[in-house]
């Protein structure tokens, strides 16, 4: 999938989306849920059929985010599913061409829908083919809806289409309802509204070293609780608190299987605000296993600049502030028991499923 940032960054001569035509729909996509992926997957049969590339517009940052920072009232923005590089990848994976990521500002709230239809979608993409959600605005004050857009592809040449909301169990999917499954912790609900497991991808960065700490003041505990982190890159994620979680792209493999672990997602309320990561949101991952092997494939045993997949499975509670480093030892040493009893009775309801599916 090509990735444009901005308009500026769409190609000239023949390449041009004027010059080729485009399928295009527009939205934020946060998560790519099961309903955006039904969408796109309607886009590019159209795109096939019609011999053009399929293309996504989506936004950064998210319009209610701009709007709640023009106004000063932060509680407005929307918690945030995927950061922009797992929403790409995941867009990438649902066999998208291309994608154009627009910066919302001022300059694009303030754009009639008039002057987006004939300026952005037909001068600038060529759109030959426009697919939109049942709840789709544009436009400044959102003046845009279906009808206008509609009224304007008979008038300019454009087809435009409008798929209704997609369901499961008689349940709208939407990103609120994964934003608001994922505030619950309900781990279970958010697979079955994205089709997978939730994750978070990312390069490994530095962190406080304090799973060293934590081994020096706690003899017998070997190397400690090491992490590896990644950071958020939202202030406000729809999910935090500690989890169960399986790691993906350790391994010296491609294929290695993924290493079990523990995760905290949040600001870490036990640590110094000011600490090397500024406060900012960080998904601090233990892995209860870390092989030798493992160890000997990674530079200096570190992952540092590693990129890595880390799946949250199940939710074992909320960020807790602890007063100490011996109590915050214990409330992770609990947490890592916890996380492998979790892995236990999952190892123990797949062996059933195999005994009952070989009987």
């Amino acid at each position: 999938m090509k990735i444009f940032r901005g308009l500026h960054s769409l190609p000239d001569g023949a390449e041009a989306f004027p010059t080729r035509g485009c399928a295009l729909t527009i939205g934020n996509f946060d998560g790519v849920h099961r309903g955006h992926q039904a969408m796109l997957a309607l886009l590019n049969n159209e795109a096939h059929h019609r011999g053009l590339p399929s293309c996504v517009m989506t936004f950064e940052p998210h319009p209610r985010d701009y709007f709640a920072a023009l106004h000063q009232k932060p509680e407005l923005a929307p918690a945030r599913v995927a950061t922009l590089r797992d929403k790409l990848e995941e867009l990438a994976r649902c066999g998208v061409d291309h994608c154009v990521v627009m910066p919302f500002n001022a300059r694009l709230a303030n754009l009639a829908p008039e002057a987006f239809i004939q300026d952005i979608l037909q001068r600038k993409l060529g759109v030959r083919y426009v697919l939109v959600g049942d709840d789709f605005r544009f436009g400044a004050r959102r003046a845009g809806d279906y009808a206008m857009l509609d009224e304007a592809g008979a008038r300019l040449g454009f087809d435009v289409a409008r798929m209704q909301s997609y369901e499961v169990h008689g349940l709208r999917v939407s990103s609120s309802a994964v934003r608001e499954a994922l505030g619950a912790g309900r781990m279970d609900d958010v697979k079955a509204l994205l089709g997978r497991p939730y994750s978070i991808s990312g390069h490994v960065v530095h962190g406080r070293k304090l799973g060293r700490q934590l081994a020096e003041s706690s003899p017998g505990k070997g190397d400690g609780f090491r992490t590896i982190n990644l950071r958020f890159s939202h202030w406000k994620p729809a999910a935090s608190g500690i989890f169960a979680v399986q790691v993906h792209g350790l391994g010296p493999q491609a294929d290695s299987p993924p290493l079990p672990g523990v995760a905290n997602l949040g600001v870490r309320p036990s640590l110094d605000p000011n600490d090397v990561n500024g406060g900012r949101v960080l998904l601090e991952t233990h892995c209860l296993e870390w092989p030798a092997e493992l160890a000997a494939s990674l530079p200096g045993g570190e992952a540092y600049g590693k990129i890595v997949r880390v799946e949250l499975l199940h939710k074992l509670h909320d960020e807790l502030k602890y007063d100490s480093l011996d109590a915050l030892t214990r409330g992770i040493a609990k947490d890592c028991d916890d996380a492998r009893a979790f892995f236990a009775s999952l190892h123990t309801q797949t062996h059933r499923q195999t005994t009952r599916d070989r009987i």
